[in-house]
């Protein structure tokens, strides 16, 4: 109902299961996937992996609340351009589709923040080495970006404190992203934080 009485969006399907989405992203090609982690048969998360790993996929934003955060962590992980919490204002939500779909995340740094710290450090080790090996293929200046970005840093504050313009931004973020193979901005904020370079 919230969408569906946006003048700028339009839902063109839905479905009711996870193991639905795919289906309905064949016959609807959406831009955007408002995705809830708690469905029968097939979960959001197993979703989201699914529909992320296809070629040209639809961006995902995941609905969940804080008592399921280590799966959002692994929506996030899987491509997923963000998160909204259930209980999230409906002009909220309209707004975050809209960017998502403009190919902006939707994270709040202090949201991420909590998340992440709520997180278990089971296999924290692992990540770490992963993620300094990853980061260490970047130059020192892609490196400063991907730091920023992952202390939940825009464009424009990553320009003003890096002393480059926004586009130069862009472009860092761009060969970044080609680079260590990630899907958006967000997994770059994953990656410097499991590399412990975000405190």
């Amino acid at each position: 109902m919230v969408i569906g009485g946006s003048p700028d969006l339009t839902v063109v399907g839905e479905a009711g299961d996870g193991s639905e989405v795919a289906a309905a992203v064949d016959a609807y090609a959406p831009d955007v996937v408002l995705m809830d982690i708690r469905m029968p048969t097939l979960d959001g998360l197993a979703a989201t992996e699914q529909l992320r790993a296809r070629p040209d996929p639809p961006e995902v934003i995941v609905l969940t609340t804080f008592d399921a955060d280590e799966h959002v962590l692994r929506a996030l992980r899987a491509g997923a351009s963000g998160f909204l919490l259930k209980h999230t204002p409906p002009a909220e939500i309209l707004r975050a589709i809209s960017r998502v779909a403009a190919g902006e995340p939707i994270l709040s740094p202090t949201v991420t923040r909590q998340l992440i710290a709520h997180l278990s450090d089971t296999g924290a080790a692992a990540r770490q080495r992963h993620a300094t090996t990853a980061l260490d293929q970047l130059s020192g200046r892609e490196r400063e970006v991907a730091i920023a970005v992952g202390r939940g840093k825009s464009n424009a504050e990553i320009a003003g404190e890096l002393f480059m313009s926004v586009a130069t931004v862009k472009a860092h973020i761009s060969r970044i992203l080609t680079k260590l193979n990630l899907n958006n901005r967000t997994q770059v904020a994953l990656l410097a934080h499991d590399a412990g370079l975000t405190s």
